[in-house]
């Protein structure tokens, strides 16, 4: 399904989604506050909570809801490596034509990555924004950004369905394809399908904020290192890479004669974002507990105690992530 998205009545949000979002509740125990979806664990055995690359039922569940998609902005934003910007300007100058920029964002949620990246950009841009939930992509055609770095314009579009058959066809005419925190929810597989796609087309790729599977917690718990253990493993499952999957992307893009720069990306989450810092430690410990149900009664009394500390902004969270910049070859897809 495909529908055009550049013209919008009524007024844009400056941030989408619900404003109502889940609070650090000093009055509720940890236990009776839920998990925004798309925070931890899904509802259902066996399942994580995932923006798929797969057609999915008219009846299969969002996996990630505006709120926590909210909550994470700001602090994705604060993490992703400007660094990477400077060569991906350098091979976007060069593209042959000057008609404008074709970006396709997959898994694009609520559009924060257009949000994010078509300001740092120049010329105008069209995005083609991919998700499989019609929800997050309303969020994100009415949230897109207008103006480039340079005042330009900024178009977008939206198509729902299955964008994990990409092919070097499907994205001939692209300048660029751009992803956040999707690698790691991805397969062997499905990573090897996307860098196919952008080295036979001659695309290059932004693919940012992949989990590296470390966590730092001040102060330290004799806990910490289980829980992280435990939560990594439940991000394997399934056959999904987790941790390990800017590895695996690296090797794929690097086999197909892509030049590949790696960054670290870390959220640093203290005091200001507390409410964020709560939803994450109940996915984090849910996930763990799920994949090792003997850690449940030590889990729970850690978690209580982590959400106290993070009430009276005593905590501090460093959660790792990589960008990866990949520079495929120029062919003649590439626009």
């Amino acid at each position: 399904m495909r529908k055009t998205a550049t013209k919008q009545s009524g007024k844009i949000p400056a941030q989408p989604g619900p404003r109502e979002v889940a609070s650090v509740n000093p009055g509720v125990p940890a236990e009776a506050e839920s998990v925004i979806p798309g925070a931890g664990p899904s509802t259902r055995p066996g399942e994580r909570p995932t923006v798929r690359l797969r057609d999915a039922g008219p009846d299969d569940a969002p996996r990630y809801a505006p709120e926590w998609l909210e909550l994470r902005e700001g602090p994705d934003a604060a993490a992703r490596a400007a660094d990477l910007l400077d060569p991906l300007r350098i091979r976007l100058a060069n593209l042959p034509g000057k008609a404008g920029l074709v970006i396709h964002d997959l898994g694009c949620g609520t559009g924060s990555m257009g949000r994010w990246l078509a300001s740092r950009l120049d010329g105008p841009q069209h995005w083609i924004l991919h998700d499989r939930d019609p929800y997050l992509l309303h969020f994100a055609a009415v949230a897109s950004p207008r103006s480039a770095a340079d005042g330009s314009r900024v178009t977008v579009e939206t198509r729902r369905g299955d964008v994990g058959l990409l092919t070097p066809d499907a994205l001939a005419g692209a300048s660029l394809v751009t992803a956040s925190a999707l690698l790691d929810v991805l397969t062997r597989e499905e990573i090897d399908t996307l860098a196919a796609a952008c080295t036979g087309a001659g695309c290059p790729a932004l693919l940012t904020l992949s989990v590296a599977g470390r966590v730092e917690l001040t102060p330290a718990d004799p806990l910490d290192e289980e829980i992280a253990d435990a939560f990594n493993a439940h991000q394997r499952r399934g056959g999904l890479l987790g941790p390990d999957a800017v590895t695996v992307a690296c090797e794929a893009f690097s086999e197909r004669g892509a030049t590949v720069r790696l960054h670290p990306s870390a959220w640093r989450l203290g005091p200001a974002e507390s409410a964020l810092t709560a939803q994450w430690l109940r996915g984090w410990v849910g996930a763990a507990v799920e994949e090792r149900p003997e850690l449940k009664e030590r889990a729970e009394r850690y978690l209580q105690d982590r959400l106290e500390a993070c009430r009276a902004g005593e905590l501090k969270v460093v959660v790792h992530h990589s960008d990866l910049l990949a520079l495929s070859r120029p062919t003649g897809g590439a626009s």
